[in-house]
């Protein structure tokens, strides 16, 4: 914007008041806003005000209190919209960014507004020389922070508090999730407000799940080089408000009603049971490396919110792969980090969150380092550490690889049981007893440092790589829709040997993926833990091979309902029943895994070979074996009721058979008789068999290959 133009309007400056450094960002009172901005080294920061017609006035923040630089505005309320522009030294090879020709948005900001115009202007440094700062004003180019009104009627919205245990995520994206739902109105449809529609709760309630993972909703940025190529920033990875939810997914308003949106959305999830997990990502922003825009803590105060390269401090550390790192040494980082999760508990009624490469938050010096003060401060936290606590465990640093280490309130995705579980499908070179160890909850990963299974989030696929239908039809990758020649995306774990790449109309690899896809939902709602779904696994979502879909925001992510596998999703449906009416899936404890041989059944459980045979330590370390049965016992879970009585099940025993052929078991002696069968993932889930069907002698029971069974055995006492 010309100069004289913002000279003109200064005698037309809103009345002033000194404010408070306390809270941080822009908080309206029902009188006018307190606004307050965190910058160490700046020299002097004006608040940016715009009208609706975009005039842009501003007003320097005087007051300074422990670096916080605040003033009140009466009479400002919400729907104001607004940003900064930080003064104090260039010298990008000391680490100092400030260029007050640049725009920022509030670090602290509960909404945001508009899209970046990508152009040289959205920079910090001249095109053709980035030792000299650049002249170019951003103003046009940025979205502006809004003020919102924080008001909003709770009624007698209370958190489902689903106990770990009892809990099937349901890793979802909000826009993809609702976009082709025909049942939601087109208005609504990638939305908070779609996603809370009834036709989404009521599929939800009916799948059984208990709380949905929503990929990242904080406001994120859509980088330059995928708008460039008319692509899209789908997955959300890229955040540069973590007090915000990301307007784009907002159905009406430009002047911060996302939040009541969201808020809306949260308590509609509620009251159906469901909980909200937010995927968050405080391990890096959208602002990239030393080559990136200017958008918000860059410009803020770099030094403070950003790990610098010590031999370089013009560039970051980048643990990420992103460019950049987020300065979680800093102790005012660590506060951004802490209001933005204690906000969205206690303003927004989330209930818990994935922490997108969490290792990264845990380095101190350089090593990953479990007693970090990051850990400290969530630890001690009354608020943070009631609610579900989720790890990605690892960061593309060195060590940085992390499943099974991190502290006792903390649950992990654990990369560990896809890939055991993969593998024992896939007929890899691995011991049975690594399967063994994933199904029954992970206790070498996490028992000695003093946690339950519940710590072990079970996945087979993530929002990551292939659906799961993709995993069992592709051979290879097919990303070239991405623009990298389909050179991104992981290439391991693939190689199915499925007869056919890709689409087919040939019976036989129809019915062996589908019978696949069936096994693998069966082990991963059968294992101990807590089991994780991708969105659209349930009913047979494709991504045509793509496995790196972080950039198609079209047909190749979202949910196609029209193509819904239904019988695929009633078995997935059953299959959750049967874990949410079957505590012995459930547990709470570790199993003691007492002697069953001699007849004993005092053990909690067994295993055994299709032979019927107790396995023994041959058996466990076969490199190429692919079948084996397990009996847990209903009768031995060290688990009460809410009446302090003991919790009995009905037996069950669940026999694999991740073999090329067909394999007849034996059912072992010690647990032999009155067993009925209650899903064969080879015959599209149940045997049809009647509710009260009577148990039957079963002495051997023919499971095809690629196929698990489930027997149970009620108990009459």
């Amino acid at each position: 914007m010309p100069k004289q133009q913002t000279d003109e309007r200064a005698a037309h400056a809103p009345t002033t008041w000194p404010g408070t450094p306390f809270p941080q960002g822009a908080t309206y009172d029902g009188r006018g806003t307190n606004f307050s901005l965190y910058s160490e080294d700046a020299e002097t920061v004006e608040l940016c005000l715009f009208d609706r017609d975009g005039n842009e006035t501003r007003v320097e923040m005087t007051e300074v209190h422990a670096f916080n630089h605040h003033v009140y505005l009466p009479g400002v309320g919400p729907g104001q919209k607004y940003g900064y522009r930080v003064h104090g030294p260039w010298a990008p090879n000391k680490g100092s960014r400030f260029n007050p020709n640049k725009l920022l948005l509030d670090p602290y900001g509960k909404a945001v507004d508009g899209e970046i115009e990508w152009g040289p202007e959205v920079y910090d440094y001249d095109f053709d020389d980035r030792s000299v700062m650049s002249e170019l004003d951003s103003a046009a180019n940025m979205p502006r922070s809004v003020v919102i009104n924080p008001y909003f009627d709770w009624r007698d919205d209370k958190s489902p508090n689903t106990r770990l245990p009892d809990t099937v995520i349901y890793e979802a994206h909000v826009r993809g999730l609702t976009m082709n739902h025909p049942d939601v109105a087109p208005e609504l449809r990638g939305t908070y407000a779609g996603l809370a529609t009834e036709p989404v709760i009521e599929y939800l309630k009916e799948l059984g799940v208990t709380a949905v993972e929503l990929m990242p909703t904080h406001e994120f940025i859509h980088d330059e080089f995928l708008v460039r190529q008319g692509l899209r920033n789908y997955w959300g990875y890229q955040s540069i408000n973590y007090l915000a939810p990301h307007h784009g997914y907002a159905a009406w308003g430009t002047e911060g009603q996302q939040v009541q949106e969201f808020k809306h959305m949260v308590a509609t999830l509620h009251d159906a049971g469901i909980e909200v997990i937010l995927d968050v990502v405080y391990n890096h922003t959208g602002e990239g490396n030393h080559l990136g825009p200017s958008l918000a803590m860059r410009g803020v105060d770099n030094a403070v919110y950003y790990r610098l390269d010590p031999n370089d401090p013009e560039k970051y550390v980048d643990y990420t792969g992103t460019g950049n790192s987020l300065n979680v040494r800093s102790p005012h980082v660590l506060r951004l980090i802490m209001d933005s999760l204690r906000y969205w508990i206690l303003d927004m009624h989330v209930d818990g969150f994935r922490f997108d490469l969490a290792a990264a938050l845990a380095r101190e010096l350089h090593d990953v380092d479990r007693l970090s003060a990051f850990f400290d401060i969530i630890q001690q936290d009354p608020i943070i550490s009631q609610v579900k606590l989720i790890a990605e465990p690892w960061d593309i640093g060195e060590g940085g690889y992390q499943v099974g280490n991190f502290p006792t309130l903390w649950s992990e995705w654990n990369g560990r049981y896809r890939d055991n579980v993969r593998g024992f499908w896939r007929g890899d070179e691995q011991s049975l007893g690594e399967f063994a160890n994933r199904f029954t909850g992970s206790s070498d990963l996490y028992e000695s440092n003093g946690r339950r299974p519940n710590a072990s989030i079970n996945f087979i696929t993530a929002h990551d790589g292939f659906t799961l239908h993709d995993l069992v039809s592709y051979n290879e990758k097919h990303n070239i829709a991405n623009g990298e020649e389909n050179r991104d995306g992981e290439s391991h774990n693939i190689s199915w040997n499925s007869g056919a790449e890709g689409p087919t109309d040939d019976p036989e690899i129809c019915a062996l993926r589908a019978r696949r896809v069936r096994s693998f939902l069966a082990t991963l709602l059968l294992s101990q833990g807590v089991p994780m779904l991708t969105m659209g696994d349930e009913i047979g979502r494709t991504q045509g091979g793509n496995n790196n879909a972080y950039a198609q925001d079209n047909e190749v992510s979202w949910v196609d309902w029209e193509s819904a596998d239904d019988d695929l999703l009633a078995f997935t449906q059953r299959m959750i029943a049967l874990r949410r009416d079957h505590p012995v899936f459930r547990r709470r404890r570790w199993f003691q895994g007492a002697s069953i041989r001699g007849g004993s059944t005092e053990a909690d459980i067994g295993w055994f070979t299709p032979a019927g045979d107790v396995m023994t330590d041959d058996d466990w370390n076969a490199g190429f074996a692919r079948s084996l049965a397990v009996w847990l016992n209903g009768n031995a879970i060290p688990s009460k009721d809410q009446q302090g009585e003991a919790i009995t099940d009905d037996d069950f025993l669940v026999l694999f058979n991740a073999g090329e052929e067909p394999i007849t078991f034996t059912i072992p002696t010690p647990v032999a008789g009155g067993w009925v069968v209650e899903f064969d993932t080879a015959t599209h889930g149940d045997r049809k068999r009647a509710p009260e069907a009577a148990p039957v002698d079963i002495f051997q029971l023919e499971v095809a290959d690629r196929a698990v069974v489930v027997l149970r055995r009620p108990r009459t006492s």
